[in-house]
Parts: structure tokens; sequence; C-alpha cells
């Protein structure tokens, strides 16, 4: 399952020297094209509510979650506490390297509960999170 946080619907075109310019939806389906296997779920919302939600409905049922929680990442207690209240391993995906951007985006909230934490890559991060979850569901 992949799910993202705020203002990732507007890919491909907000701010494009950080984000790039293709579409989620574009990149969705090619990501789908990539794991034919693996019957991939999407989910996206701007409210952090909705979010928590989606992690309890499917928290206990998929082999992974890839969780690009967007600006709530730095600020949302009740996000890391759905993650930790979860049994499915959540990886933490990031487009832009955080790191290089504001102070206040080096510090993550939800990372101590997700296995791992993919950032910089653009796009790429989720693929490269999705080989992980797919070479986990291979062994």
């Amino acid at each position: 399952m992949v799910i993202n946080g705020p203002n990732l619907n507007l890919l491909g075109t907000r701010e494009k020297s950080v984000y790039g310019d293709q579409s989620f939806d574009d990149y969705f389906r090619k990501l789908g094209e990539m794991f034919p296997e693996h019957e991939i779920g999407f989910f996206q919302s701007n409210v952090e509510g909705e979010l928590i939600n989606k992690l309890h409905e499917v928290g206990f049922e998929y082999q992974g979650i890839v969780l690009n929680a967007g600006g709530y990442t730095h600020t949302s207690v009740a996000l890391a506490d759905a993650i930790a209240a979860i049994t499915t391993p959540v990886i933490e995906v990031h487009i832009s390297n955080v790191h290089a951007r504001e102070d206040f985006r080096h510090h993550s909230m939800i990372s101590k509960n997700c296995i791992g934490v993919i950032a910089g890559f653009g796009t790429h991060s989720y693929t490269l999170a999705m080989e992980y979850f797919t070479g986990l569901t291979q062994s």
C-alpha cells in the first residue's frame, strides 16, 4: 500500500524543481507495471485523520506500507502513534532530500516507528521501498 500525505496530489504541478514534473497518477501506473505480480493499493489525503484511518484500516493485513506523510512527517505525533499501533511494516519515503532543505524538515516524528527511511531519489524513492517489500514477499 502506498499512502501519500498533504500536497502530494499536486505532484507534476507544484515546485517542479523540487518534486519533478510527473504526476503521481502517472508514476503509480508505472509502479504497477514494474511490479505486475503484486497488487499495490494507493491512497492520498491532505487530512491527517484520514491518513490515520487508512493506516488503521490496512495496517494489519498488507505486506508493507510505503508512506510519504509530507509535511505531517515533521509534526504529527498522531501519525507516529498510528504507525506504532499497527503490525504492517512501514517505510517512510520522501521525494526530496529533506536534509538538504529547511531546518524544520530535518526531523521526522514518524521515523522511529518505521523500518526504514528513503529520501532524495525523486519518485524512485517509492520504487526502492517497493523493491524492499517485494524482496520480503519472495523470501
